[in-house]
């Protein structure tokens, strides 16, 4: 592994600073959605089941026991309960625009990373031909002639460094996209569990 980061040249150092970012933030995103994620549909029966007999207070200690951004968005909710359905449609709105970043946080990076990783190897190839071609240029000026040794360092890390920056690239984009449509999932839920919940509350009121 030294030895192919050395003939991959000076610009390997930052190809492999992307790679350790893109990995701790994968397994940040995921340990994060993983923790936030619940049962959706279990959850909204409970909270339509407290609502109905009007358990307020029970409603909120569902909320503040279930992790998750789903669960402090529909307590901004019933804390309004009492109020008229736009109120708590804009307190669902006002929590969800605190919530939802909080999912995305950090994979626009990794979406970064896999556009500069191949960058930098690209970056690499022509640093490695140059040096090529500047072995090629040295021994003519010397009229000697020129070996395929003279130009393996320059070959070398132009290689290395193409590989190494598609090498990160390639996990980074994937890991984007994935974790990308676990947060596509997660605000769909969330918008499917605001709607039942402003339903379940504007019948309520009705009732009253």
């Amino acid at each position: 592994m030294i030895e192919f980061i050395q003939k991959g040249g000076p610009l390997m150092y930052p190809i492999i600073f992307c790679s350790i970012i893109a990995f701790a933030i994968i397994l940040e995103r995921l340990y994060y959605l993983r923790k936030a994620r619940i049962d959706a549909v279990a959850f909204m029966n409970n909270i339509e089941d407290a609502l109905k007999h009007n358990k307020i207070a029970e409603a909120v200690k569902i909320c503040e026991d279930a992790p998750g951004p789903i669960a402090r968005i529909i307590k901004a909710g019933i804390l309004k309960h009492d109020r008229p359905r736009q109120e708590i449609r804009e307190a669902i709105e006002d929590t969800g625009h605190q919530e939802v970043p909080k999912l995305e946080r950090y994979i626009k990076i990794l979406a970064a990373i896999s556009h500069i990783a191949p960058l930098l190897g690209l970056l690499g190839t022509v640093v490695g031909m140059m040096k090529a071609f500047q072995a090629i240029q040295l021994k003519a000026i010397s009229l000697n002639p020129v070996a395929a040794g003279d130009m393996a360092g320059g070959i070398w890390q132009a290689l290395t460094t193409t590989a190494a920056g598609l090498m990160v690239a390639i996990p980074a984009m994937v890991a984007y996209h994935y974790l990308a449509g676990r947060v596509e999932e997660f605000v769909l839920e969330i918008e499917r569990s605001a709607i039942e919940l402003v339903n379940i509350l504007s019948q309520r009121i009705e009732g009253y």
